[in-house]
């Protein structure tokens, strides 16, 4: 009940402390250091120490505790000083499909001198750990996996350092303000043509072939994907196996990708619509896309096949 009500201000109060932004330096108002489980350990052992030393009044453990206890003030100086003026800079992220890991890069630059063993990710995952030379940079590749489609914005990158002595352990949350695109899952299934693609059964044969004439091409064996409504029942009763007929595209006719056209909840649409994407892309068959609110006219190339994917990534979903 605790955590539920500190979480949200504890939110609040970073995010006006270490606001987001696509490049961040580590500076005094960024840094939390504190003794870790080993360091907290040490500074037990010390406490104990000096009270055997005052017990037994020996001046040999008194001042092998004040050793001590300078090298743990010292270790803080510079267990900071490997931390700060590190520079932290948002990467150039590629779209990812639904089930797939999304790839989040990162740069780390030294403004002045070297940085040891820092550590980043997202817990409670394993951190990377990485050097950066100094007035050099080092570049790191995070993964999550897209669960979901649409806009994947992790929380809060970790980024943390224990050296040089490991008793110590200097920490940042930073938001990098990062962003993976995530298209749904593509799914074979019939080509959902809609208005435009026609209706009678050489117009379906417009999703093969690319471009050409519109004339029937002979059978081929049935792949996953293949209209029902061309299966060629007289061969399969002869014992041929399961065959289509396939047509060369219509020329001077529109192939439509259309939303309304195929049954299913519309994520299995969706992705069914993803499946066509892609597949009529691969045989540069030009086709257009319609989805309720996005119209797409027919084309075809690397930016039309960019433009559809991302509008089927985003369908009902706030940007």
């Amino acid at each position: 009940m605790l955590t539920g009500w500190l979480k949200p201000r504890w939110r609040r109060w970073i995010v006006r402390r270490i606001p987001p932004a696509a490049q961040v330096q580590l500076n005094q108002r960024r840094i939390f250091i504190m003794p870790n489980r080993v360091g907290a350990g040490f500074g037990l052992a010390l406490m104990l120490m000096l009270l055997a030393g005052i017990n037994y009044e020996n001046s040999l453990a008194y001042g092998l505790t004040f050793m001590l206890a300078a090298v743990f003030i010292v270790a803080i100086l510079h267990t900071f000083r490997n931390f700060t003026g590190l520079i932290l800079k948002a990467g150039i992220s590629g779209a990812v499909f639904v089930g797939e890991q999304a790839r989040f890069r990162v740069r780390l630059e030294s403004a002045e001198y070297a940085h040891q063993a820092v550590a980043l990710g997202w817990p409670p995952a394993e951190l990377q750990t990485v050097d950066v030379p100094a007035r050099g940079q080092r570049e790191c590749e995070l993964s999550l996996p897209a669960l979901r489609r649409g806009w994947l914005r992790p929380e809060r990158l970790r980024v943390e350092s224990r050296f040089p002595l490991g008793i110590l352990v200097a920490w940042s949350w930073v938001d990098l303000d990062q962003a993976v695109l995530v298209y749904p899952r593509p799914l074979a299934g019939d080509l959902p043509l809609g208005a435009g693609g026609g209706k009678d059964e050489e117009d379906e044969g417009a999703r093969v072939q690319g471009r050409g004439a519109d004339d029937y091409q002979g059978l081929k064996t049935y792949q996953p994907g293949d209209s029902r409504r061309r299966l060629h029942w007289k061969a399969y009763s002869r014992g041929q196996g399961l065959l289509v007929k396939d047509f060369a595209a219509l020329a001077g006719r529109d192939l439509w990708l259309d939303f309304l056209a195929l049954g299913g909840d519309p994520e299995e649409r969706l992705s069914r619509l993803c499946h066509w994407v892609l597949e009529l892309d691969n045989r540069q068959q030009p086709y257009g896309l319609r989805i309720p609110g996005t119209e797409l006219a027919p084309d075809y190339g690397d930016a039309h096949r960019e433009a559809c994917l991302r509008a089927l990534a985003l369908y009902g979903v706030a940007v």
